[in-house]
């Protein structure tokens, strides 16, 4: 379907985009197990012993109450925003899994003060400091059947707001299109388009909530996609400023990556717990794979990054330690999962090697990881900090480990040549230095200290970045 794009909205990301290259900068079921069993033992207690568990009858009846209030009053004041499901529609989903990064204390503000220059209103004069308190708690209480987000889901939900085909295929402005800042305002949710040699905004929009990760770009330098926490694709036509399409890949998203050749992207989900491929043309779904092991083991993706050499999307799972490499090359080998005697004599049962998971087998999940020159090679951090693993994506084992304090964030890493070596530095989210790795020898050189943990690693021209 078509229609013009709805206002959907302050920290900021900056992307340079610039020479086709970027960077960057329940208690009911509870309560009524134990009033039968309370009910049923009161009979044969004495009435001095029958008192307290009275007293606790009541206390559960009380606690089912107070769910069963809060449902209601979602349903009548937050239902129509963020959905009867609270998958979210104008307004945001408000799941556990996408308010990880909002304090229950923050949440209750935003309940009874609202949100300036949103459609959020305040509620402190409608409801009482209670109803409050017990909305927030059921905002932060998972729901009772794992949501799902099903292909024909995503297919529903997809916008599209104009044929790009039919816009001009040249920029309605005079600056220089492959110069541009793309300018993520995460606090109000809106983009800046400025000028590279005036720093000048050309144009501001609004966005989805809470868009995370950066903006991927299109080869030419023409379309911009963006993703936002609650799963929203948005294909953005930087030429004619303009969303084209959008499209519902999930229900909280961790990232998005651009194949190399153009074709396809990559939304790795945390809930529901996929992979989806899209069309990067027309933003058509193309496929879901269940992220689970072979043994059915369902994990979150941590990451997902772009190895164009490979022609394949390089995959981190949260929950399962494995690394996966999902290939978009038509002619990609067929995939054997387990031991097969000879795989040249076609022995075994295979599975199409074109978008689907090739199993790299490691010691422990990975949370993020940043490639060699020659995307052969991953080093990857887990969560939970401990040893980096060193990966090898061709004989697909772990070949060694490094030793770092805290949580390096190497998504963030860069790379760059030095004395015919290649070095690493990385941030690191816990500790107060940046890491500096040999690559080729996978040691640890030099510890840098910081005024503090850091996100981001500055990009120079002889450096070089992924993600």
């Amino acid at each position: 379907m078509r229609r013009e794009p709805p206002p959907i909205g302050a920290g900021t990301a900056v992307i340079r985009h610039c020479a086709f290259r970027h960077c960057t900068f329940r208690y009911g079921g509870m309560a009524a197990s134990l009033a039968g069993y309370f009910a049923q033992s009161i009979r044969g207690w004495s009435t001095g012993l029958a008192f307290p568990a009275v007293a606790l009858l009541l206390l559960l009846s009380t606690g089912f109450a107070a769910a069963q209030d809060a449902s209601d009053i979602y349903r009548q004041h937050c239902a129509t925003c963020h959905g009867s499901d609270r998958f979210g529609a104008s307004g945001p989903a408000l799941l556990p899994e996408n308010l990880t990064r909002l304090r229950r204390t923050k949440a209750i503000k935003t309940i009874s003060e609202g949100r300036v220059a949103t459609q959020m209103p305040a509620f402190s004069d409608t409801l009482s400091t209670a109803q409050i308190d017990a909305v927030a708690e059921f905002l932060y209480t998972p729901q009772e059947k794992p949501p799902v987000w099903t292909l024909d889901d995503i297919r529903a939900s997809r916008i599209e707001y104009g044929d790009a085909a039919t816009l001009p295929a040249k920029p309605v402005f005079s600056a220089d299109p492959l110069n541009l800042f793309v300018v993520v305002e995460t606090g109000d949710h809106h983009v800046t388009i400025l000028d590279g040699d005036r720093f000048e905004p050309i144009t501001r929009f609004a966005t989805r909530y809470a868009l995370h990760g950066g903006p991927k770009f299109s080869s030419d330098g023409r379309f911009v996609h963006f993703m936002s926490r609650d799963g929203w694709v948005s294909k953005y036509d930087l030429w004619n400023l303009r969303t084209v399409a959008e499209v519902r890949a999930g229900l909280n998203s961790r990232n998005l990556a651009a194949s190399g050749d153009g074709r396809y992207l990559a939304v790795g989900n945390t809930l529901p717990q996929t992979l989806v491929i899209l069309d990067a043309n027309n933003l058509q779904p193309v496929k879901v794979l269940r992220v689970a092991d072979l043994q059915g083991n369902a994990s979150r993706v941590s990451a997902v990054y772009d190895a164009r050499p490979r022609s394949s999307f390089i995959v981190a799972l949260k929950d399962v330690a494995e690394v996966w490499e999902v290939s978009y090359d038509d002619d990609a080998e067929p995939i054997y999962n387990g031991m097969v005697h000879d795989y040249k004599l076609e022995e075994g049962v295979a599975i199409d090697g074109k978008l689907n998971p090739r199993r790299t087998i490691l010691d422990e999940p990975l949370d993020d990881f940043f490639f060699d020159t020659s995307y052969s090679w991953l080093v990857g951090a887990a969560r939970n900090g401990g040893e980096d693993q060193v990966v090898n994506l061709d004989v697909r084992r772990k070949i060694t480990s490094i030793a770092l304090p805290g949580l390096p964030h190497l998504g963030s890493g860069i790379s760059w040549e030095r004395d015919g070596r290649t070095l690493l530095a990385t941030p690191n989210l816990r500790e107060a230095a940046v890491s500096v790795i040999d690559m080729q020898d996978w040691t640890l050189i030099r510890q840098i200290p910081t005024n503090g943990p850091g996100f981001f690693c500055a990009v120079t021209k002889t450096a070089t970045t992924h993600g």
